[in-house]
């Protein structure tokens, strides 16, 4: 069971902060909110701290079935602990298939990368998949097409990066979770792993909580956004923790197969963190339903792996004792 967990903290989470929890009794996986590491300024609701533990869970999900084994999934099993968001039961041995492989092998490759993308196209085939790979998992991922809409978008996410940087909480809950290359913090996000150019890789923690640098971060995304070669939308028909749970797994889903063909993908999700924007995005994109990330996607250099904390650290031997995912 531990071996297993080791391909499920893999997953992505915001800021790395790898929010998750496991609990493991007889053949009985659990998979827990740990909200000691939420990002109550970017987050307030845990809507992204859900999404991480379902892509989590679905990594999860694809290590079970690679190594021969049905899987039966209740998720949200307990009213009375909010916090406990899957239980897993290990079944019989099953015969492993090609698309276990195939999610199983881009385990390991899949990294979020921030560096500049190739001017080159991604496949309509391939978008096609994705889209039909996220409504498997009841989710749609919408790609935003035509320049309207792309100037749209980079237009909200350039307006979304003035409104964060000009909080002074959300700098230094920003700042809390940047390291440098030395650091020795297992979490978080290394100096490496910002993109080249990035704001926050040159300017340090310090600079970063002091100053309101959105202007120069607007100016940079909306480059970023218009010159993607793909901009993608992932979203829900609802916007309960379901829903969310929903999406992370939808997602840990899009990033495998697009791995799984030499695609990368990174996140510009700053117009669905700021509550008006996300209502808008919804009308440039033409899409009814509630966005839940915005990624772009293309042809890129190898990047190294974000680190990640002990394996110990993850897994518990009693139910955790948390507060409510839902605010009061």
């Amino acid at each position: 069971m531990w071996f297993l967990v080791r391909y499920a903290v893999l997953a992505p989470s915001s800021h790395n902060t790898q929010p998750w929890l496991f609990r493991i009794h007889g053949n009985v996986i659990e998979l827990h909110a740990d909200l000691i590491r939420a990002l109550p300024v970017v987050d307030p609701d845990n809507r992204e701290l859900i999404m991480s533990c379902g892509a989590a869970l679905f990594h999860l999900r694809v290590a079970i079935e690679y190594f021969g084994h049905a899987c039966q999934i209740k998720t949200f099993p307990e009213t009375s602990d909010p916090n406990l968001l899957a239980r897993l039961h290990l079944g019989f041995k099953t015969e492993t298939d090609a698309e276990d492989v195939v999610l199983f092998d881009a385990i390991p490759k899949r990294r979020t990368n921030r560096l500049p993308f190739r001017d080159e196209p991604v496949p309509d085939e391939l978008l096609s998949a994705l889209s039909a790979v996220a409504l498997r998992e009841g989710a749609w991922f919408e790609v935003v097409r035509g320049d309207e809409a792309r100037y749209g978008v980079a237009d909200l996410v350039a307006k979304a990066d003035r409104v964060q940087w000009s909080d002074k909480a959300f700098r230094a809950e920003l700042a809390h979770w940047l390291h440098p290359n030395r650091s020795d913090s297992r979490d978080g996000i290394p100096g490496y792993a910002q993109g080249t150019n990035s704001l926050p890789a040159y300017a340090g923690p310090l600079v970063i909580r002091i100053f309101d640098l959105g202007n120069g971060r607007a100016a940079k995304d909306w480059d970023i956004a218009v010159g993607s070669p793909v901009l993608a939308v992932l979203g829900t028909y609802g916007d309960a923790p379901q829903d969310q749970l929903a999406a992370g797994q939808a997602l840990a889903s899009v990033l495998l197969r697009a791995r799984a063909e030499d695609v990368w993908a990174s996140f510009l999700n700053q117009p669905i963190e700021v509550p008006d924007l996300r209502t808008r995005l919804c009308s440039v994109i033409g899409r009814e339903g509630f966005p839940q990330l915005l990624l772009r996607m293309g042809y890129g250099t190898e990047v190294e792996a974000t680190p990640r904390r002990p394996l110990k650290e993850f897994i518990v031997r009693s139910t955790p004792h948390t507060v409510a995912l839902t605010p009061a």
